[in-house]
């Protein structure tokens, strides 16, 4: 008995966690195997990919890429996790069991790491995909039983037996839930068994089958192993899972393959689930396991992709002595010493360029003082003291990387001055990172827009920036109500907007580099004495190469819900167009007084679509903020305001306004209002040409990228002050949803 052959066999690329990388074809009669190091702000994380398209037979006959145990085979370039037979299915389809893993273990943990958790362990992220065809063929009353693909601390034993049934080849009767088995699996669940919610279904298994987290899949249109299949539907879905080891939870998202390889933008499941406790070791493996039953369905992997961080095996150092230890470690350190020597003197042959790294010289301070540009190194003491010792009355902030403290500190002339000094956590390597990217970024910046950087202090592992202090606080304080500041007139919201405008035309168009700013919002934008608008924490610019037109992270689409543009989450690249679309937020909250209230990646914030409905009856001056009685004022200018803030919010990104053409429109009514439509347009995914418009560019190429999840699933505010990049809403990490690449910057590899 055969179900239809697997369809969309096509040479895909490898999904990636932590970068996105070059695209590289794979034969389908084996794996390979890379491993990549992401250069962003420092970081020295790597990740190993494998790739399987289809399934050629010459895979069994070798364990060097995958290991076959149970009643398994490969067939029409597909895994048989349990049988596909011809032969009477009463004796060879009835009570089968199967496991397919991949032979290489992976260390999914490691103690004592420099960037480990609260727990001392630093756990390892992964992301994979496979398309899974649940076929009943023949058997076309019932189904059973079903497939999980598992995470397991060993795989040369197969599975237990009496692991038929509703075990899907994990466990067994007398094993069941048992610490020892050390597996957790995602299940792909087609029989109702008394623990279950239905015959649809998809769970988490922590060493046992009675699933810790379940959820029904038909709400989501996706049906296992229907009994409809056709030509066009055969039932095949497919199954993304995501998993990060910092923040230790998994998320599953599924959509049929009976079209193009979309990934959803809401998980099916998501759980905590931590690798580290569940593991026999530190090592597992990544596979496959299924089972059928009295009934029986065929249960096929048509493809699978993986990536995987890589992390360390500190076992094997530590059964290494004398000349031979001496050996492993002298080399290797002689070599980075040298090579250490090499990055120091690149960097200061590259000081020029904004946006260079020198994390690799971070621990040299000397080479630090010695660029052009950077400004004045704080003696530690100083600071210490003009903060009262970092006294808690002198907070202005706290965000994920530290806290903003005010602080009076000795100006050049002799008199005290108040300056906003941030310090970072950086007994950590994210610190590390985080200041020296806005160190790197922020150094030679120069506009009166921006908030000016005054120096900057490392001292015994503390990590400071000294930053012009702003006495009226963050916009957001402003706008929003904060308690004790004044309400904004009309003059100076129109100032503010016009000073941003200007501020993101320099990083855009004026600067000798262009700088991507990637989290423009209300509290990222200071106040000066006069209301004057600083746009500030550059924690997440980017200074793009003059070849360059975006920026993809390592670790998914950073930012804040409701500022980030809507393709960001299906390319993972930030753009000058994606910072307008945030731009266009703020013009929109200035002039409404409102919050985006944004609640979820996959749509868009309310304030948007309010104004624009509005707009569309004709009515779009009640958007205005209601604390501005009328006559206060300038009705024509707050129209051209709402409309421009709609233009810089289009769904299109090519239909965006650049900087240049928006600071024009605010400096000269004689320019004409910027065109909006009556109603909202739908977002579409891929970019729809216009006519006579060739295929090229940001929108057309589709990405092939991995991500770190959500940092955090709630939304709150920490902060009122703008240094601390943390009020209103939390700048977080959020997943990208499409897979296929293309082409894709090299400035990101």
């Amino acid at each position: 008995m055969r179900g239809p052959a697997p369809r969309g066999r096509r040479a895909t690329t490898s999904l990636l966690l932590l970068a996105c990388v070059a695209v590289f074809s794979v034969p389908a009669v084996r794996a390979q195997s890379a491993t990549f190091t992401g250069p962003d702000a420092g970081s020295s994380r790597e990740i190993t990919s494998f790739s399987f398209p289809s399934f050629d037979k010459s895979l069994t006959q070798s364990s060097d890429n995958l290991t076959f145990t149970g009643n398994t085979s490969v067939s029409q370039g597909s895994l048989q996790i349990t049988p596909d037979s011809l032969n009477d299915p009463q004796k060879f389809l009835v009570n089968q069991t199967g496991q397919i893993f991949y032979s290489t273990p992976f260390v999914l943990w490691e103690p004592s790491a420099s960037n480990a958790s609260a727990d001392g362990r630093h756990v390892a992220s992964f992301s994979t995909v496979f398309k899974a065809n649940l076929y009943r063929g023949a058997n076309k009353s019932v189904k059973g039983e079903g497939l999980a693909f598992v995470i397991a601390s060993g795989k040369g034993a197969g599975p237990p037996p009496g692991s038929y049934g509703g075990f899907l080849g994990l466990t067994n009767a007398s094993t069941d839930g048992l610490d020892a088995n050390g597996f957790a699996a995602v299940e792909l669940d087609s029989v109702k068994q008394p623990y279950d919610p239905d015959d649809n279904h998809v769970g988490l298994d922590i060493n046992g089958v009675h699933s810790v987290a379940t959820a029904p899949l038909a709400p989501f249109g996706i049906q296992l192993a229907p009994q409809d299949t056709n030509a066009t539907n055969d039932g095949s879905n497919y199954i993304w899972i995501d998993y990060n080891g910092t923040a230790r939870h998994i998320w599953v998202y599924m959509a049929p393959a009976n079209g193009t390889m979309s990934k959803p933008a809401t998980p099916v499941l998501n759980h905590s689930l931590d690798l580290s406790k569940v593991l026999v070791g530190t090592k597992g493996y990544f596979g496959f396991s299924a089972s059928t039953g009295v009934d029986y369905q065929l249960n096929c992997v048509n493809m699978w992709d993986m990536t995987v961080e890589v992390l360390h095996d500190e076992s094997a150092a530590k059964k290494l002595t004398g000349w031979k230890l001496g050996l492993v470690i002298g080399v290797p350190c002689a070599a980075a010493l040298v090579l250490g020597l090499l990055a120091g003197l690149y960097f200061m042959k590259k000081r020029k360029k904004v946006g260079d790294d020198p994390s690799s010289v971070f621990n040299n301070a000397i080479n630090l003082r010695s660029i052009p540009g950077v400004p004045k190194e704080f003696d530690f003491k100083e600071l210490r003291k003009g903060t009262g010792n970092f006294d808690e009355k002198m907070k202005l902030g706290q965000g994920g990387y530290g806290v903003v403290y005010r602080a009076t500190v000795a100006a050049d002339n002799g008199q005290s001055m108040e300056v906003a000094v941030k310090q970072f956590s950086g007994a950590n390597t994210k610190g590390q990172e985080d200041f020296l990217a806005e160190l790197g970024i922020i150094n030679r910046l120069r506009h009166r827009n921006l908030v000016k950087l005054v120096g900057w202090c490392h001292d015994n592992g503390v990590l400071l920036l000294v930053y012009d202090y702003m006495p009226n606080g963050s916009l957001d304080r402003h706008i929003f109500g904060g308690q004790g500041a004044p309400t904004l007139d009309w003059r100076q919201r129109h100032t503010v907007v016009a000073g941003v405008a200007s501020a993101l035309n320099y990083l855009h168009h004026e600067f000798d580099q262009t700088v991507i700013h990637r989290d423009i919002k209300p509290s990222n934008i200071m106040l000066d004495s006069s209301y004057h608008a600083r746009l500030g924490d550059f924690g997440l610019a980017r200074a793009l190469e003059s070849d360059k037109t975006s920026y993809t992270d390592l670790v998914g689409v950073p930012g804040t819900l409701g500022y980030i543009a809507p393709e960001c989450f299906h390319t993972g690249r930030a753009t000058r167009e994606s910072d307008v679309f945030g731009f266009g937020a703020v013009i929109l909250e200035v002039v409404c007084g409102r919050r985006i209230s944004c609640s979820n990646p996959a749509g868009c914030s309310q304030l948007l679509e309010w104004v624009w409905k509005l707009h569309g009856a004709g009515r779009v001056l009640e958007a205005v903020d209601p604390r501005l009685a009328p006559g206060q004022y300038d009705e024509e200018e707050a129209e051209r305001l709402l409309m421009l803030g709609l233009a810089c919010s289009h769904p299109n990104p090519r239909k965006r306004p650049t900087a240049q053409a928006v600071l024009q429109n605010l400096q000269t009514r004689s320019v004409p209002p910027l065109p909006v439509p009556v109603a909202k347009p739908v977002f579409m995914w891929p970019v729809p040409l216009a006519d006579g418009e060739e295929e090229a560019g940001e929108y057309t190429a589709r990405t092939s990228i991995s991500h770190s999840e959500v940092t955090s699933s709630d939304v709150t505010s920490s902060s009122h002050y703008a240094y601390a990049s943390s009020s209103g809403y939390n700048t977080q990490n959020f997943p990208v949803v499409s897979r296929d690449a293309v082409e894709r910057d090299v400035s990101t590899v």
